[in-house]
């Protein structure tokens, strides 16, 4: 019996061994980084070298990196009361603090008529499509990005980026917000005056610990090549679920996207049902973001792209990593499509 395989990079990745080693070194640093003692110190110490460590893979030296507990917390503390506009192709801890009033092509693309007013995503997490960022943006979604793609944060002219860890081979429960420097926000947790004054709490250093050493070599992989060898993995798997009927669709295919992601529409086939049955064969996908795939819907992301509800709900993500090969897609995609082939059968 062949082992599990897990396709659902984009809800969360493999904790890197990097990671794992960072973090249970971290976890013999007794000191509060507040203390002023010796132990404190120390634990101020590896907080401050893993911050630098996230601020250089994301090419944001001099920028101010603002530990959160995730990109959630990081998006609210970015846009709380700012009355910014959003597509609704943003992820739902985005689009719950925007207004959803840009325009969205047939490709994904967002139109940004006034980028200082304005949330755009680098990535989007079902379909993969990359979005050409203009100077000026107030906030963007790094957290897709971030690892899988080269950029810095220096030049990509916004203000501020969401990140978080676990996207990236690094643990769940730790993330940041990136400032370009001289920018402040409002607290949204208050009490001390950690991480400089903008967000209070005890820091979470061994999550820290982990992030940095994740983002270290995440950095070190694209410098590498190594997503260079998934995208052509994904071209792989993309071309064969295409080709599995005349009318499924390959979201977003004409456009830049994700190294690693396919989004496919199957006519006839809902997208729960296509989890569940590959779920019984072996195979972790998703039906979209991970944040909304157990409720009974249509992609919200789809529909703003132009795809009406009943193709939306028969969308599934299939997200690869480093370590997928393509023996591996190549037997999910056979056994996908003799899975599709019987569900038109029985609906004819």
């Amino acid at each position: 019996m062949r082992p599990r395989l897990y396709l659902d990079w984009n809800a969360t990745t493999p904790l890197r061994p990097e990671a794992r080693a960072a973090m249970v070194a971290a976890m013999d640093v007794v000191g509060n980084p507040s203390s002023v003692h010796a132990e404190g110190r120390a634990a101020k110490a590896l907080m401050e070298k893993s911050r630098a460590k996230i601020a250089e893979a994301l090419g944001a030296d001099g920028a101010d990196i603002v530990f959160t507990s995730g990109a959630t917390e990081a998006a609210a503390l970015a846009l709380a009361g700012r009355g910014l506009a959003c597509a609704a192709v943003e992820h739902e801890a985005v689009a719950a603090w925007c207004a959803p009033t840009l325009a969205v092509t047939a490709q994904g693309a967002v139109a940004v008529p006034d980028p200082a007013r304005a949330v755009v995503q680098l990535a989007n997490s079902e379909t993969g499509v990359l979005q050409d960022l203009p100077a000026g943006v107030a906030v963007s979604d790094l957290t897709q990005a971030f690892g899988k793609v080269p950029f810095a944060f220096n030049w990509l002219g916004c203000d501020m980026g969401l990140v978080s860890a676990h996207k990236l081979g690094g643990p769940k429960g730790i993330g940041a917000l990136v400032l370009r420097r001289g920018l402040d926000v409002t607290p949204q947790l208050r009490g001390g005056g950690q991480e400089m004054g903008r967000r209070a709490g005890t820091e979470n250093l061994i999550g820290m610990a982990g992030f940095a050493a994740a983002a270290e070599a995440a950095a070190r992989d694209l410098a590498n090549g190594v997503w260079d060898e998934v995208a052509e993995i994904r071209n792989i798997l993309d071309s064969a679920l295409s080709s599995a009927a005349n009318n499924t669709i390959s979201v977003g295919k004409g456009a830049k996207r994700l190294p690693n992601t396919v989004c496919v529409i199957a006519p006839g086939w809902k997208g729960e049902t296509q989890v569940m049955a590959m779920d019984l064969a072996g195979y972790a996908v998703s039906a979209g973001s991970a944040c909304s795939s157990g409720k009974v819907r249509a992609s919200k992301v789809l529909t703003a792209m132009g795809f009406d509800e009943a193709a939306a709900a028969q969308a599934i993500r299939i997200s690869i990593g480093p370590g997928v090969t393509r023996d591996d897609v190549g037997r999910f995609a056979d056994i996908w499509c003799a899975a599709y082939a019987k569900a038109r059968s029985r609906a004819a």
